[in-house]
């Protein structure tokens, strides 16, 4: 889990920031004051990274006495913002990238990479895009820092299942560079500064913990849309409605009725067909049962109304569980942590 608080805002239970003792360069605006370490302590630089990325091995080239780093980050729910500056040429080894998506993007200057074995670049004109599970050594320059978007894995893979209409059979694989100069990757800077103005506005709805939600579907659909990837085509061909009739209609009256009782006698009357079709076409669509079904988005959104939460909302786990039909508190706590890797008070908490 990666050390910050929701939306950016200071968490009372981490340390104190260190103090800056060098100044950041280029740092985006929407990350200016969100600094989350300024050290010349390579174990402190590592540790940081590894809670971003992975566990790792730093390197330091000589010269090593110039050897200095500075991380800026915000972090939404899902979705995190980082700025990386190294004042050094130092190389990260990194045998087994955590469970994660990244996508990195040089400010200036490049970042020679090997790839699963592959030798890539990273530079201004292309990103590299980081797949969960990656054996990445990457070297980056003394003047090349890097903005790096991170985005959780089952987020990326509800926001997929959510644009094709149904579950998403297999792992979703990026190819590793994204080019960042065509007509397509416009939609990609859109969405990050879209995020950076939300940020930086005083008066934003993010900065009122309002919509963190919709502004991550849209990180992640853009990167979903814009980048090569091992399912990319089943989202951009051109194709009829997906899955059956019947699915789609109790998916439309389940998110209608999430915060009331939904049986499964309910599902099928309103879709005016039997039971078992109602559990074959699940079963062939979607990958999963009616009533999982709607579990699962009752903890979607329990999770999203506890990561919206702001201190002054007065806002308990108990009332958002109550809300969303768990009834057993023990039972939403574990369910939830099963799920979303934290419980229900970590989130809460961010």
């Amino acid at each position: 889990m990666f050390p910050l608080s929701k939306h950016g805002l200071a968490d009372p239970s981490l340390p104190p920031r260190v103090k800056n003792r060098i100044r950041s360069r280029g740092v985006p605006t929407a990350l200016l004051g969100q600094d989350v370490l300024s050290t010349d302590d390579p174990a402190e630089v590592s540790n940081l990274v590894a809670r971003l990325l992975g566990p790792n091995h730093l390197v330091i080239h000589p010269p090593i006495d110039e050897f200095y780093a500075t991380i800026n980050a915000i972090r939404l729910r899902d979705v995190t913002m980082a700025y990386l500056d190294v004042r050094a040429e130092v190389t990260f080894d990194i045998p087994l990238t955590s469970d994660v998506y990244s996508v990195h993007m040089p400010m200036n200057g490049s970042a020679d990479c090997s790839y699963n074995g592959i030798k890539v670049e990273a530079n201004p004109f292309q990103a590299l895009v980081v797949n969960p599970g990656t054996d990445l050594q990457m070297t980056m320059q003394p003047d090349s820092p890097q903005l790096i978007i991170r985005i959780e894995t089952q987020a990326l893979r509800r926001q997929f299942a959510s644009m094709l209409g149904r579950g998403v059979g297999g792992a979703i694989q990026f190819a590793p560079i994204m080019p960042l100069l065509t007509g397509a990757a416009n939609r990609w800077h859109g969405s990050i500064q879209l995020l950076s103005s939300e940020v930086m506005t005083p008066d934003s709805l993010i900065q009122r913990g309002i919509g963190a939600g919709p502004l991550e579907e849209l990180i992640i659909s853009s990167l979903l849309w814009v980048h090569e990837s091992t399912h990319h085509d089943e989202l951009t061909r051109p194709a009829g409605p997906t899955g059956r009739r019947c699915v789609r209609q109790s998916m439309a009256f389940i998110e209608e009725n999430l915060a009331n009782e939904v049986t499964l006698e309910d599902i099928a009357q309103d879709a005016q067909v039997s039971i078992r079709s109602i559990q074959q076409g699940f079963r062939d669509d979607l990958s999963t049962t009616p009533m999982k079904y709607v579990r699962d988005q009752r903890l979607e959104r329990s999770r999203a109304e506890l990561s919206d939460a702001i201190p002054e909302d007065g806002v308990s786990v108990t009332q958002v569980a109550e809300h969303w039909g768990f009834g057993h508190l023990g039972n939403f706590s574990s369910m939830y942590r099963k799920r979303f890797g934290e419980t229900p008070s970590q989130t809460l908490r961010r």
